[in-house]
């Protein structure tokens, strides 16, 4: 299995073509209307160079982006003050900037129909496990947050490690045909796990680990900066998933005590806040793992009972929150915490030398 994920950055988000954007398309030469018919009909996100035909300077452009934003979607979908504090960028210029990246990007209402077909469009990336996959009606979905949280050895990161390959497989097969961008906090990224996931998927392990992006990140405002390198890279080439395993545990040492604790969830909040714009803007799939405090109040009568971290900011930031327990032996057992259509139910799925499958009784 040859693996050739395109470099265009073109991802399966909800297409959002409008009328100004194929105006402003038309206008270019005519060798560039059929690229940029394709990436319409993929409904990639739309480069920020595309402002200079609106007439935003080009110097102000380089700003924009040496600020991080590098689609039209990410001027559109940020407050105004975030443009703002990019130096050299006056309200003024803001004001405009703003008004002319909602003008290319869809922001006002539609009805429930065309909503319900772009969810229809949704792509969702294959776990390895089909129990699980059936659990999640499909897989982890496209273009939101899906949280994995349980102790330690319950399957985080191997779920991590497994989708890192399933993402690049062909859609038919529960792929994304995208790449993927891994940051590891805790140093539990291991390369030769992906070579032998590869291996059962007939991939070949030099290609699958040539399209995994990885980064470490050493305390949590390098985590912030690494997410910003992240929006420049999926602007190049296209990406089907973003994975930081895991987010919170950087904001649990950089931060001690009560005293600080505001500091860290407003922190914690701007890196989510953050990835669900990347999760709207590329289209794709965002997969978070998740630490756990052991619940010390009363309810520990029954058996000692544990809670995901960073409270509701967390909470409120993820689409989806899968809880991971252990099984007996290799198995684990994961259940919907909170979604907003998947019912509460469990899956049994199993760790294997070939990444996560389904469990053998």
């Amino acid at each position: 299995g040859n693996l050739n994920l395109s470099d265009r950055s073109v991802t399966h988000s909800p297409s959002q073509s409008t009328n100004c954007e194929m105006a402003a398309a038309m206008e270019e030469e005519p060798v560039l209307e059929q690229q940029e018919e394709e990436e319409e009909m993929m409904g990639g996100p739309t480069p920020i160079t595309q402002l200079e035909s609106a007439g935003i300077a080009s110097g102000d452009i380089k700003k924009l982006q040496e600020g991080g934003f590098h689609t039209v979607e990410a001027l559109a979908y940020v407050p105004m003050k975030r443009i703002t504090a990019i130096k050299g960028i006056s309200e003024q210029k803001a004001k405009k900037i703003v008004d002319e990246a909602c003008k290319l990007v869809n922001m006002g209402f539609t009805t429930a129909t065309e909503f319900h077909q772009r969810r229809a469009d949704i792509i969702q990336l294959s776990t390895g496990s089909a129990e699980l996959d059936k659990l999640l009606q499909g897989g982890i979905e496209t273009g939101s947050i899906t949280e994995l949280f349980g102790e330690f050895r319950t399957g985080k990161s191997q779920l991590c490690h497994t989708l890192a390959v399933t993402c690049q497989l062909p859609i038919d097969q529960g792929g994304g045909e995208g790449k993927c961008l891994y940051i590891d906090t805790e140093g539990t990224f291991r390369p030769e796990r992906l070579v032998s996931i590869a291996e059962r998927y007939q991939l070949s392990g030099a290609d699958v680990l040539d399209n995994v992006a990885y980064a470490r990140a050493y305390n949590s405002d390098h985590q912030m900066t690494l997410l910003t390198q992240a929006s420049a890279m999926m602007t190049e080439s296209r990406y089907s998933l973003l994975i930081i395993d895991s987010a919170t545990a950087l904001y649990r040492t950089d931060y001690s005590g009560r005293g600080e604790l505001s500091a860290r969830q407003m922190s914690l909040a701007q890196f989510l806040r953050t990835l669900l714009r990347l999760a709207d803007e590329f289209g794709v799939a965002v997969v978070i793992t998740n630490q756990v405090v052991a619940q010390v109040d009363g309810g520990a009568m029954f058996g000692p009972s544990v809670k995901p971290i960073g409270g509701n900011i967390i909470a409120h930031a993820s689409t989806t929150r899968l809880a991971l327990r252990k099984g007996r032996g290799e198995t684990r057992i994961c259940r919907i915490h909170d979604s907003p259509c998947l019912p509460e139910s469990e899956a049994t799925f199993a760790i294997l030398a070939d990444g996560v499958g389904d469990a053998v009784d």
